[in-house]
């Protein structure tokens, strides 16, 4: 039987699923990631990666066809010649981008999503400045340098990871404003993802018992490859990620995108995936609740009513969607005594960004919103989703599987069914 291999290097660890030719989960691996203060993210990633090949049981690595990476949006780092990291990664979020603004504007149209300060566009131009720079010889996304390990082919993405670098998802090329900068350094070939790019490495093949044969194919970003595991199929379906971040697609007819707000949309087929992504979400609730509490204390919680705290419950300062502004401090007070008054209101307020989300992707000409599935963690609280339901008034419901790494091992089958 042949088998299909999906990884998903998300914000809270990484994943691979093994699915079979009906799309049926064979197995699923997870490698969290622990707090690495000062650790080198490149080389995490990596280990992270082998560490994944090695777990799968020996006898789906035989029969595996095909794999596809997935990363975070907008996670980025240079390489030199051979691939090797000349600095460390900047992450999804990471606004250094800011400075860089001013130009950027002069440069691209206006509303352009890579007018953002995580754009990968705008983390390209910053990191420009620094000294490494003279080493680099190629710019990746982080699902980019990781296919890299496997097949060995540099410079190559896929069209989900490289939108917010500029390149035209419409058109399928990158526009003239961009080649008109002549960048000093190798933008990705781009293509579209679950294409085959090459073989896996024979050594790799050879160590972890893959088939010789085996592809490895363009990825995706771990918000899609949640989107393609959740089983929405029709226009004005949506699907939230409760991760660590929240982010929202929306599956829609019309394209839309406005830096201004932090909207951008993907291609996926004759269709667009229209949304954004915003700092809120599962990390602020896990910087005040474990684990346990969360869901002792949601239990607790009467998602019919609603709360009357008002937060915008961030990390740091800095959001993307729908407020797109780096610099936008956080509101975490007043802060009462009760926990289960506390957490109600930060739930209650990361809906409220949720569907102010949807309804500005409604009024600027995406089809209505008709359903959301749910997926990532904060899928598994009833009392959240509840809450959620009452702001969005459409149905909530789980995503059909929540794993951003079986959607990616969707890719890896399509990709070999080409």
């Amino acid at each position: 039987m042949n088998f299909y291999l999906g990884m998903d290097f998300g914000t809270s660890g990484a994943r691979a699923v093994v699915i079979n030719h009906q799309a049926s989960s064979m197995a699923e691996i997870k490698y969290p990631w622990v707090d690495e203060a000062g650790a080198d993210l490149a080389t995490t990633w990596e280990t992270a990666l082998f560490t994944l090949l090695g777990q799968i049981p020996e006898k789906l690595r035989r029969n595996i066809q095909a794999i596809a990476i997935n990363g975070t949006s907008a996670t980025v780092l240079l390489c030199d010649a051979i691939g090797k990291p000349v600095d460390a990664p900047l992450l999804y979020n990471d606004g250094r981008g800011s400075v860089v603004l001013p130009q950027l504007r002069n440069i691209a149209p206006l509303h352009h999503n890579v007018l953002s300060a995580t754009s990968s566009l705008a983390k390209l131009l910053w990191m420009m400045q620094q000294p490494t720079f003279s080493q680099a010889r190629y710019f990746l996304h982080q699902a980019d340098w990781l296919g890299f390990l496997l097949h060995g082919h540099l410079g190559v993405s896929d069209y989900h990871n490289a939108l917010k670098l500029g390149y035209d998802v419409e058109n399928l090329k990158y526009p003239q404003w961009l080649e008109h900068l002549q960048l000093p350094i190798q933008l990705p070939t781009v293509l579209p993802p679950g294409t085959p790019i090459g073989k896996l490495r024979p050594e790799i093949a050879s160590q972890f018992n893959f088939p010789g044969d085996c592809l490895v194919c363009a990825g995706t970003t771990d918000s899609i490859a949640a989107f393609l595991a959740s089983g929405v199929t029709s226009p004005g379906e949506a699907v939230t990620s409760l991760g660590s971040t929240l982010v929202v697609k929306l599956l829609s007819r019309t394209r839309v995108e406005d830096a201004q707000y932090g909207i951008y949309s993907h291609r996926l087929g004759n269709l667009w995936l229209t949304g954004g992504a915003s700092n809120t979400g599962g990390a602020v609730l896990k910087q005040f609740f474990s684990d346990a509490e969360l869901e002792k204390l949601s239990s607790k919680i009467d998602a019919t009513k609603a709360s009357e705290l008002d937060y915008y419950p961030l990390l740091q300062p800095g959001d993307r969607f729908p407020v797109n502004d780096p610099h936008l401090p956080p509101r975490l007070t007043p802060r009462p005594d009760d926990p289960v008054e506390f957490l109600h209101g930060l739930l209650e307020s990361i809906a409220r960004i949720e569907a102010r989300g949807y309804e500005l992707l409604e009024q600027m000409g995406a089809d209505k919103l008709t359903r959301v599935y749910t997926a990532g963690g904060g899928a598994a609280n009833s009392k959240w989703c509840g809450i959620r339901e009452r702001h969005l008034n459409v149905s909530v419901v789980a995503s059909m599987n929540r794993e951003a790494a079986y959607g990616t091992a969707l890719l890896a089958r399509r990709g070999v069914r080409r």
